[in-house]
């Protein structure tokens, strides 16, 4: 690989949920550009079959690496759930490749203990990928995954802090898999939107594991690791979509916490 530390970094998402990600790159590094691919025009990716988000997130990836992007983050965790593998052995030796799921992962293996819930869409609760990969790697540890669908169009629709959005969030962290809990991971980009009412329905007695932040800090050490921070600010960040809505558009503000100008771009090679 000749990347240089002056190159993008390239974000991809099934809509514009990764912007929670974007956001949280952009606020601990803000010298780095930023080029974001939402794919709304196959979005969710929760309910979609697998060859079908390897397909995507494989052409997604192509596209940002044609923007020359040192490193490309699956802001989506079940495209990180199902197409990592695929899109790290394809394009792996031409760019960084990072996922949502690891770096939680390595977080819940410090802490090694406590009984640990996990929301997140159909995609990624079905795929069993943090069970999975926590499985033998610590024996005090309890993983309880809890499938929460109507949390993401809840959110897209703007019903983030009222009586609606409570009912929904309260009747999910209700369920038993989720009492008794340590910890929580909101293994969703969209989620870190209702963090503060994940925190208030626990009392803030529950660690909230916001991954945002923590796929930030990651992404922080690697650039460190191999050299390639931008030493000089780049604020010309780009935003894609691959079906142009005013909606979506209006919609980035509560991602990205600020206004952005979206583009269309085509993702088919």
């Amino acid at each position: 690989m000749n990347l240089k530390a002056d190159n993008p970094i390239g974000i991809f998402d099934s809509g514009i949920g990764g912007l929670t990600v974007a956001h949280a790159i952009k606020e601990l590094l803000p010298n780095e550009q930023l080029i974001y691919f939402g794919d709304t025009a196959h979005l969710p990716y929760g309910d979609k079959a697998s060859y079908s988000i390897k397909h995507y997130a494989v052409e997604l990836s192509k596209f940002l690496l044609n923007k020359n992007c040192k490193v490309i983050v699956i802001a989506c965790h079940t495209a990180s759930s199902v197409a990592y593998e695929e899109v790290k052995e394809i394009i792996g030796d031409q760019a960084i490749v990072l996922n949502v799921v690891d770096p939680i992962v390595q977080k819940l293996i410090e802490v090694g203990k406590g009984k640990i819930g996990v929301i997140g869409t159909k995609g990624t609760i079905q795929s069993e990928i943090y069970p999975n990969k926590l499985k033998g790697l610590s024996g005090s540890m309890e993983v309880r995954p809890l499938a929460t669908p109507l949390l993401c169009p809840m959110i897209e629709e703007g019903f983030i802090n009222d009586n609606i959005s409570r009912t929904v969030i309260d009747s999910y962290l209700s369920q038993e898999q989720l009492s008794n809990i340590d910890k929580i991971v909101l293994a969703c980009t969209h989620y870190p939107l209702i963090k503060k009412q994940v925190n208030e329905f626990y009392e803030n007695k529950v660690e909230v594991i916001d991954s945002s932040e923590v796929v930030a800090i990651h992404l922080k050490k690697v650039l460190e690791e191999r050299g390639l921070l931008n030493p000089k600010r780049n604020e010309e960040h780009h935003f894609f979509v691959s079906d142009y809505t005013q909606a979506f558009e209006k919609s980035t503000r509560f991602f990205f916490g600020e206004r952005v100008k979206l583009e269309k771009g085509s993702i088919w090679s």
